[in-house]
């Protein structure tokens, strides 16, 4: 499979029509065995090995969420995947805003959130693509500071199952979400904030500076201070790690 958020998007764009109308696509999970050109953040890619990362997208619709509240969804998966995650890896699991996978200072996995919002403005489907290394030891040479579940626990794992597990912590935030707000789930977002309270170095444009990380904003900036405190929106950013 080229990219499991392009298969999500067609089944989308398939339910539309006269011979799919009325099919339920909300909660369908998208998984991929191997995955030849995933999607990341800033366009960049995600190769995913036979059998040995989990690479899934998740269809919702989010009929309890205004387009403004994007953020709301973003912090609701990365929570889930942190919680899944940190059952095996420990506490030093992490979640870089807006929602890489961090163990100590490496990375274990992302999340691509595409959303489709129609003309009118409504928001009408959201695809959750999760990639996290499971068993993979190997990395391409351009990845600065990649990191395996199997590098950290010695295990190999079953992709398959783990995913279950996954799926499983998806929907159980996602049901919280909707159930008792967002307050909840922000204070387990911040609570794992990746150097949140540490000095990290940051690239806006061609400007390199130092910033001290305190907080994200409930919609999902990143606040920080250097010379004053700023928020930045993401995509503003680049981590210099």
């Amino acid at each position: 499979m080229d990219s499991t958020n392009n298969y999500a998007r067609g089944q989308i764009q398939a339910a539309g029509l006269p011979d799919r109308q009325g099919i339920s696509l909300h909660g369908m999970v998208v998984f991929a065995h191997e995955q030849v050109a995933g999607k990341g953040q800033r366009g960049k890619s995600w190769v995913t090995g036979k059998d040995s990362n989990i690479a899934l997208s998740v269809l919702i619709k989010p009929l309890s969420l205004r387009v403004s509240q994007q953020f709301q969804l973003s912090a609701c998966a990365a929570v889930a995947v942190h919680h899944f995650f940190g059952k095996y890896a420990g506490d030093d699991t992490k979640i870089k805003w807006p929602n890489d996978l961090y163990w100590q200072d490496r990375k274990a996995g992302g999340i691509l959130i595409e959303n489709i919002v129609s003309g009118s403005g409504s928001w009408d489907w959201s695809i959750i693509g999760i990639g996290i290394n499971i068993n993979q030891v190997i990395f391409p040479e351009e990845l600065p500071n990649p990191v395996s579940l199997k590098q950290i626990t010695g295990t190999h794992f079953d992709p398959c199952e783990l995913a279950r597990e996954l799926c499983a912590s998806l929907d159980q935030q996602y049901t919280r979400l909707c159930t008792e707000g967002f307050g909840p789930v922000y204070a387990d977002y911040l609570s794992c904030l990746y150097k949140k309270g540490g000095w990290v170095k940051l690239r806006k444009d061609n400007r390199l500076f130092e910033a001290l990380i305190l907080s994200v904003t409930p919609e999902g900036r990143l606040l920080v201070k250097h010379a004053i405190e700023e928020e930045f929106d993401f995509g503003q950013l680049e981590w210099v790690l």
